[in-house]
């Protein structure tokens, strides 16, 4: 919080740009990575990262139905990992500042806002400050735990680039002990998988992150935590503000609407991780000697989110867990089997053709009821990126002409 204390002057009489000082995020986020170490990537290691996602692309191709997403396999160190998903975080996390900034306005009774006047964007300019120095924590150590751009199920980097973040890689494998070759390798598998579903499936990227935008939308502010959070202030002296913490400002809406949210990110967040971990583990086969072991230690990894992950929860209301990956795993082996790698793939041809949370419980069910699967395709093409999400034939369309 340094960075931030000796910006927070410059901050206040300076307009801010939005609910959340994203420059003061990356810079809170930097110096905490300094402190704590960001080793530089080697040149070794990038070689080592574009082998691993050459070889996890030629494995998974038996396995998947489309062709390599990646156009470009780098390396990361920490700091790139924060500059390179910024601009997905800000579009996650603006929604939800913005009502805290809101809320933070609404505690100047009315009759003072007057007096206020132009001092009324200070607390707006605050507001800001105060989310994006804990948002830059929070990102500074999720930055620590990652292993790859698509680690946490989302689509956070710049499309077609699969990314690895050697330093943690290598710190993930001494915790498994583990091979690091063995454990980059499958991280690269799991990089490579995600870029082939995101790739070649359209409309996922905009799918998945409406699915998070729509469930922080209900995501209440908890004004009596703020007036707390504010009342620890002493305006003499600057330090206090480190006293601050924002967790548990923000919690989810006990609605029907916001239970129904909830469990739409959660089933396309489970599809997404599930149809990776049973694509992944099928490429790997008996390739990896450690395997079922890899696997296994990912799916609860996942499941249950690291510390980090956990803080980023706190801090923002937004738990990023699928939380029914065995389920969605067990359910994309069940289609596997009834129609093929093929058919399977097929599934992901529109939203309205995915699985739902009711089909987890009843996987060959719902693989068995999808045979006729074809004959609603017929109007979609999936093979192409970029391309549109349906092509219905038009109206009085004459194919001859």
């Amino acid at each position: 919080m340094q960075q931030f204390m000796a910006q927070l002057q410059h901050l206040l009489s300076a307009p801010g740009s939005g609910p959340v000082n994203w420059d003061l995020a990356r810079q809170v986020a930097a110096s905490q990575l300094a402190a704590a170490g960001d080793p530089a990537v080697s040149p070794f290691e990038r070689n080592a990262v574009e082998e691993a996602l050459r070889i996890a692309d030629l494995w998974l191709e038996p396995a998947t139905s489309w062709p390599s997403g990646i156009r470009a396999s780098v390396a990361w160190n920490r700091n790139e990992w924060i500059y390179k998903t910024l601009d997905v975080w800000r579009k996650l996390c603006d929604p939800v500042a913005s009502r805290m900034v809101g809320a933070m306005g609404d505690l100047v009774p009315p009759e003072a806002r007057a007096q206020l006047g132009p001092m009324q964007s200070m607390v707006a300019t605050l507001g800001g400050a105060l989310f994006g120095g804990q948002l830059g924590q929070a990102l500074g150590s999720l930055a620590a735990e990652v292993l790859s751009a698509g680690d946490i199920g989302l689509p956070l980097g710049p499309a077609g680039t699969a990314a690895l973040i050697p330093a943690n890689i290598r710190a993930y494998g001494e915790g498994l002990e583990l091979p690091e070759d063995e454990v980059r390798l499958y991280v690269a598998l799991r990089e490579a998988a995600h870029q082939r579903l995101f790739q070649h499936v359209p409309w996922l990227r905009g799918h998945v992150l409406t699915a998070v935008e729509n469930y922080a939308a209900g995501i209440r502010v908890n004004r009596e935590a703020i007036e707390e959070a504010m009342g620890r202030v002493d305006p003499t002296d600057p330090e206090s503000m480190q006293a601050i913490a924002l967790e548990g400002i923000f919690t989810p809406e006990d609605t029907p609407a916001q239970k129904a949210s909830l469990a739409r990110l959660e089933t396309v967040l489970a599809l997404v991780e599930g149809w990776v971990c049973h694509v992944v583990d099928t490429a790997a086969g008996e390739r990896l000697p450690n395997v079922v072991r890899l696997g296994e230690a990912f799916r609860r990894r996942r499941a249950a989110g690291g510390p980090a992950e956990q803080t980023f929860a706190a801090l923002v209301g937004l738990e990023l867990r699928p939380r029914r990956l065995r389920e969605a795993t067990v359910l994309w082996a069940a289609l596997t089997e009834q129609r093929g790698i093929a058919g399977r793939d097929a599934v992901w041809g529109h939203p309205d053709l995915l699985p739902s949370d009711d089909d987890f419980a009843n996987p060959e069910a719902f693989a068995a009821t999808s045979s006729d699967l074809d004959e609603e395709l017929a109007s979609f093409d999936f093979t192409a990126p970029g391309a549109p999400e349906e092509q219905p034939p038009a109206e009085g369309d004459d194919k001859s002409s």
